[in-house]
């Protein structure tokens, strides 16, 4: 394994920080602390907006932006996630309710002598900063002493409350937030409803008194203190001077942008060698130049090459990624604004494209170059990553091995006789000999699991259709994934970020909104319990290797010792859904991915569904196979033409599909369900054992099968999962004469419930780091 050095603690902001407050003093871990700043906006604070039209005091509104300037310089500089909101409507008005848009306008007569100019105009009328609380206009958007930088979370709202119809819930629990900050305006209108939204969700809140304003002091005293009254029972209130105070040991300053011309020339780090996400960012806020990971990293790259080939499709050449490194950081000299994926290398597996290079899915018939890249990867070049080459995988991303590709199989990182584990299994390689800080890959049976475990690292799979599935080469499209491969489970989770959301063209995507949200336990006991579930022991033990059997023990007993629960669990539904991937006629739709001899050579990935329409299909894949025979691995082909000679009827299909559905809703409804009898997560061995190379060739199939026995059920039951290291044994507990061997659980959680499963997986890593379990 790699001597290079792998940071993942949040440390210090994990420690517990505590201000004086109202009711009593208010106390928050940074790393799980958000600030929240509500509308300020133009419309509401400058002249001419929608505020002043509606007869607000400017004045008073405006006090609160230099503190609230202040609160967000002190939260950056400690790395707390940083959320703002904007009011407003689409142009349309379409989200905008008949009480809100004509209540002031229809209001008699007021004797102020303000309401002459008041209610003359509503909302999606023309004013001086365009039209009125409509997004994208030039009054809706924030101030521009507030405005957001590129990591930073803009929720735009339709209502008073910033909860109502947005996924700020959705995006706070993705950052793992359980206490907020808050500020904005106005504090008696849309504060103190998102205040009272955010208790109502389970969040422990706190508003800061100078950073938050309203159009009448009176209303902001009293809103405040309802907030606070009855020992809190809606949150807290304090002062701004403390939390600065509070905040300024975490501070980390950025060094002043290199080469502007204007700041004294300053030697730039050397780079320690860390491909954390993480320690990327430290580095290069502290002034290191992407340009230098870039030609440490190469060397790496091509020295590891010669130790365990295989791993690479394709590799961009060093002078054009050190191009794009230099460009990089020409576009974002300050380096105290960088986007949150700045400098940071990664791969894709090469079933993603890359516009205007090869998409192989390591099979040559099917490769095609396309003139758009894939969604997933588009988001994270925006984000300032740094685009290495395109990963090695298992053909047609059909495999658990790794074993089964015509570019070469590399073996584990951790062990050269071991297998990789696949299909992802270039992903998996490259992550875990840090050649890259993550990859991207795909997750159908276990792809980006499985491997991840082999290699010692992190595989995550969201919810289906919470990452868009475009521009990918499907394997069995209605149970395909993206999947993030990468050192942490803190860096899965920021990669999962800045990937996640919906798609239209994406025919299995799953809105934001249509996902129902548990509430956050913030405090307490029930901050640090949660409930799980494992296969039983007579499973346990009549697959997995001595080892692993042992390991995985440990793993139980460390979780309880964590504050979980274990909890007796029906295994039958997993079992049962595992067993249709690949025992049913489900395997039929991996010959949906496969062309017709006439659209063989299409272009459009898209087209190659049509195979599966018509009498003819099977036949037509079938000549297909024979055709390409001498280009298709024979493990695919010895798979693909077994499954097209099973007697499968039409019925059979329709048959399968409804047990998907009942064993589904068997899980959803009985297994990850807060009442009784349910678990938060369910926790399995990634995989059952670890075989040689030479063992998977002997028998390439049937212990391909072995390896999925708790990763098949996954999407076919529309969970969430992520494989975490959980351990190491020697090597000769598999019969081998020398090394180390890694061990990993994988956590599940029901459709939805990303978050959750994060959390705990977090907590887990973070003890098993601490036993010395893991690097």
């Amino acid at each position: 394994m790699s001597n290079v050095p792998n940071k993942t603690s949040c440390s210090p902001s994990s420690a517990t920080l505590t201000i004086p407050a109202k009711p009593y003093p208010f106390s928050f871990q940074p790393c799980r602390t958000a600030l929240l700043i509500i509308d300020m906006q133009r419309d509401f604070l400058l002249a001419g907006g929608f505020g002043e039209i509606q007869g607000g005091s400017l004045a008073d509104v405006q006090a609160c932006i230099e503190p609230t300037r202040r609160l967000l310089e002190a939260s950056r500089a400690a790395g707390l996630a940083i959320f703002h909101t904007r009011e407003g409507h689409k142009p349309d008005l379409s989200d905008c309710p008949s009480s809100k848009l004509v209540r002031q306008a229809a209001a008699p007569h007021s004797p102020n002598p303000r309401s002459e100019k008041q209610h003359k105009l509503v909302i999606g009328d023309r004013g001086e900063m365009g039209r009125l609380l409509v997004r994208g206009e030039y009054g809706h958007d924030i101030v521009d002493e507030l405005k957001p930088l590129p990591n930073e979370v803009v929720i735009d709202k339709p209502g008073k409350g910033a909860f109502w119809d947005t996924d700020l819930m959705h995006r706070l629990k993705a950052h793992g937030i359980t206490h907020i900050l808050v500020a904005g305006v106005t504090t008696e209108c849309c504060v103190a409803t998102t205040f009272r939204e955010a208790n109502d969700r389970g969040f422990e809140c706190c508003a800061v008194t100078e950073a938050t304003a309203g159009y009448n002091p009176s209303f902001k005293t009293s809103s405040l203190d309802m907030l606070h009254w009855s020992q809190g029972l809606f949150g807290f209130v304090s002062d701004l001077q403390p939390l600065l105070e509070c905040l300024g040991p975490l501070s980390v300053s950025p060094n002043p942008s290199l080469g502007d011309g204007q700041t004294p020339p300053q030697t730039p780090p050397e780079w320690d060698g860390d491909v954390s996400i993480s320690g990327l960012m430290a580095a290069y806020r502290s002034g290191l130049s992407p340009a230098t990971v870039i030609e440490s990293l190469y060397s790496r790259i091509e020295a590891y090459e010669q130790v365990n080939p295989g791993s690479w499709i394709l590799r961009l050449s060093k002078e054009d990624i050190l191009s794009a490194a230099r460009d990089l950081a020409t576009k974002h000299p300050d380096r105290g604004k960088l986007p949150p994926l700045f400098g940071i290398p990664f791969t894709v597996k090469d079933s993603i494209d890359v516009a205007g290079l090869p998409t192989t899915t390591a099979c040559a018939p099917l490769s095609r170059i396309p003139a758009e890249s894939a969604p997933v990867y588009t988001s994270v070049v925006e984000c300032g990553a740094l685009f290495l080459g395109k990963s090695n995988l298992d053909q047609l991303a059909t495999g658990l091995s790794g074993q089964r590709s015509p570019y070469g199989a590399c073996s584990s990182v951790c062990h050269r006789d071991f297998i990789s584990g696949g299909s992802s299994s270039g992903s998996a390689v490259q992550v875990g000999a840090k050649l890259c800080s993550f990859s991207l890959a795909t997750d159908t049976a276990g792809s980006g699991r499985v491997p991840a475990m082999f290699n010692g690292v992190v595989g995550y799979k969201p919810t289906r259709g919470t990452v868009p599935f475009v521009g990918i080469t499907p394997a069995c499209l209605s149970l395909d994934c993206v999947a993030v491969i990468a050192s942490s489970v803190g860096d899965a989770r920021l990669v999962w970020q800045n990937i996640e959301g919906y798609d239209e063209r994406d025919p299995y995507a799953k809105p934001r909104m249509g996902m129902l949200l548990r509430c956050v336990d913030a405090i307490g006991p029930q901050a640090n319990q949660f409930t799980f579930g494992i296969p039983p022991p007579e499973v346990l033990a009549g697959v997995c290797s001595a080892p692993y059997r042992r390991l995985f023990a440990d793993t139980v007993a460390r979780l309880q010792r964590m504050g979980g629960t274990l909890k007796p669990v029906d295994w039958e539904p997993f079992k049962k859904a595992g067993d249709l991937l690949y025992d049913g006629s489900f395997v039929l739709e991996r010959m949906a991915s496969l062309p017709d001899l006439v659209a063989s050579s299409s272009s459009s990935s898209s087209s190659s569904i049509n195979a599966s329409e018509g009498l003819g299909a099977t036949t037509l894949a079938k000549t297909w196979l024979r055709a390409k025979e001498k280009e298709l691995h024979p493990v695919i082909t010895t798979l693909f033409t077994a499954a097209l000679e099973r007697p499968t009827t039409p019925a059979d299909v329709f048959r399968d599909l409804q047990k998907q559905a009942l064993y589904t809703a068997q899980v959803r409804n009985h297994i990850f369900t807060r009442e009784e009898g349910g678990v938060d997560v369910m926790v399995v061995p990634t995989a059952p054992t670890h075989f040689t190379t030479r063992e998977m060739q002997e028998e390439p199939i049937a212990r391909n099968s072995v390896l999925g026995t708790f990763t098949h059920a996954g999407n076919v039951l529309d969970l969430c999962g992520i494989a975490v290291p959980a351990g190491r044994f020697d090597a000769v507990e598999l019969e081998r004469q020398e090394g180390e061997l890694p061990f990993g659980v994988t956590f599940l959680g029901g459709s939805g419930l990303d978050a959750e499963v994060l959390g705990i997986a977090s907590r887990f890593e973070e003890e098993a780091a601490r036993d010395g379990l893991t690097e």
